[in-house]
């Protein structure tokens, strides 16, 4: 299936209860149980929802993942990812960051016991020095942002493969148009969705992708207990759901004059949009 299409049908399914083809707005906390426990899938909307649902699996299917996950906001996404690790444990991340990325690294979660390594890593062949035995995450922007500076992914995919470390990266400013991480041997993707995603300046929203089922598990477990889930009323159009499908028509890339593209992203034949 191309992009267009996908961007297009990707998580939409009839909806059982009346046969409408576009999902539709769940705007409710709580769901009817035949007994408790006896429900039809969902039972509280912090835990689930089926536009949420919807919208997570069309975001998977972008990213040529298998697990999407939704959050209030990027760095809702960002915190719930580094919340997969724990005191002791290390991060070695791109020195040029988005400046929430650092702030909630070096503010937040440095002081619960995680260390920060940041590192010039437009030369994948020097991130394995700044790698050691605590190290647990790599985490990288490409583009990235400000700077728009570029990151071999595949590169350092094989790195963290071999030391046995998760590789996270921010694709939000190439975004599913340009490249895939999860395709170039990365474990986890995170989305500002605010910006390209969402793509019309009024929605504040973030996701991650992941293809493993059990890293799925502990990001939905951290995504239901610690709550930080976009408003059920805000999902269909406002928070995204029918977002994407406008990358068809003005494609999600940012690039000056038709410059170089990142390593492993190529042009979907589809159009390009020049924002300079």
């Amino acid at each position: 299936m191309k992009l267009g299409t996908k961007l297009i049908h990707a998580g939409v399914e009839p909806d059982p209860s009346t046969g409408a083809i576009m999902t539709p707005i769940f705007q409710t906390s709580t769901y009817v149980q035949a007994a408790p426990g006896d429900h039809k899938g969902y039972e509280y909307a912090r835990t689930q929802n089926p536009t949420r649902h919807a919208l997570q699996n069309a975001l998977a299917a972008i990213e040529n993942g298998k697990h999407g996950i939704c959050f209030g906001s990027g760095l809702a996404a960002t915190d719930a990812i580094i919340k997969l690790l724990a005191p002791g444990d290390e991060v070695v991340a791109s020195s040029d960051l988005y400046g929430g990325t650092f702030r909630i690294f070096t503010k937040v979660f440095a002081k619960y016991g995680i260390k920060f390594h940041f590192a010039d890593l437009q030369d994948a062949g020097q991130l394995s020095r700044h790698l050691n035995a605590a190290t647990k995450l790599i985490w990288i922007e490409t583009p990235t942002n400000p700077m728009l500076n570029i990151i071999d992914i595949a590169a350092c995919a094989a790195i963290a493969k071999e030391k046995g470390i998760l590789l996270a990266v921010d694709n939000t400013f190439a975004s599913p148009y340009l490249q895939n991480p999860l395709d170039l041997g990365a474990d986890i993707v995170v989305h500002s969705a605010t910006k390209y995603l969402g793509g019309h300046s009024d929605v504040v929203h973030g996701a991650v992708i992941v293809k493993d089922d059990a890293l799925a598990q502990q990001l939905a477990f951290i995504q239901n207990s610690c709550g930080a889930v976009p408003p059920a009323g805000l999902l269909p159009g406002a928070a995204g759901y029918q977002n994407p499908a406008c990358a068809h028509a003005a494609p999600l890339r940012e690039r000056r004059g038709g410059g170089p593209l990142p390593p492993g992203a190529s042009e979907s034949g589809e159009g390009v949009l020049v924002r300079v």
